[in-house]
């Protein structure tokens, strides 16, 4: 059998055709949009987490508010759990399902945003780092997919991004990443 690298082009197009399509994509959009352009205002912070993929994801989206998305502007307050010393320091002394709950705990506070990713919503690691956003006094936004597992009813706004495998769910949570950037820019007045 030959592949065919069109065919997998298709494919990621047609789930990015029903992404958009979904009412409760647009929900979760405006929602995350507001949530987080509110917080800024506030000073307050934005803090992602997600294992693999999703933390290089997690990266790459505060990179996005702390640099430049587009156009030039005023850098905004984000930070993502990538440290290779946190990670591997708490993984050897407390388990690696302890990783992101700690940091959580350590730096929010009410009025953060705690952006949580997992392909397949059922990380435990992202488990107890949404639980402590809660504790925290932190708004939990996650990006999912496979039905949302068990990290979709664990915070107060979920995106579950349709497909069976991680990659086409990733190419889906970097499209919504992309839009609530842009998004955040529009409504704070710093692009027009």
């Amino acid at each position: 059998m030959t592949f065919d690298p069109t065919a997998s082009l298709r494919d990621a197009h047609a789930l990015a055709q029903a992404f958009a399509a979904d009412t409760r994509v647009h929900t979760f959009l405006t929602t995350s949009i507001d949530a987080l352009a509110q917080a800024f205002s506030r000073g307050n912070k934005l803090l992602v987490i997600g294992n693999g993929g999703s933390l290089c994801d997690a990266s790459h989206i505060v990179e996005e508010f702390t640099g430049r998305f587009r156009k030039d502007r005023p850098p905004l307050p984000a930070i993502a759990c990538d440290g290779a010393g946190h990670l591997t320091c708490v993984g050897n002394d407390y388990g690696f399902e302890q990783v992101f709950a700690r940091w959580v705990t350590a730096l929010a506070r009410p009025g953060d945003v705690v952006m949580l990713m997992s392909t397949s919503g059922n990380s435990p690691n992202v488990l107890l780092a949404a639980a402590a956003a809660r504790k925290a006094g932190a708004l939990s936004l996650a990006l999912t997919g496979k039905g949302g597992g068990k990290l979709a009813s664990a915070v107060e706004h979920a995106l579950i991004a349709p497909g069976e495998t991680a990659d086409r769910i990733q190419e889906l949570h970097m499209l919504a990443l992309h839009t609530i950037v842009e998004g955040v820019e529009h409504a704070m007045g710093m692009v027009k």
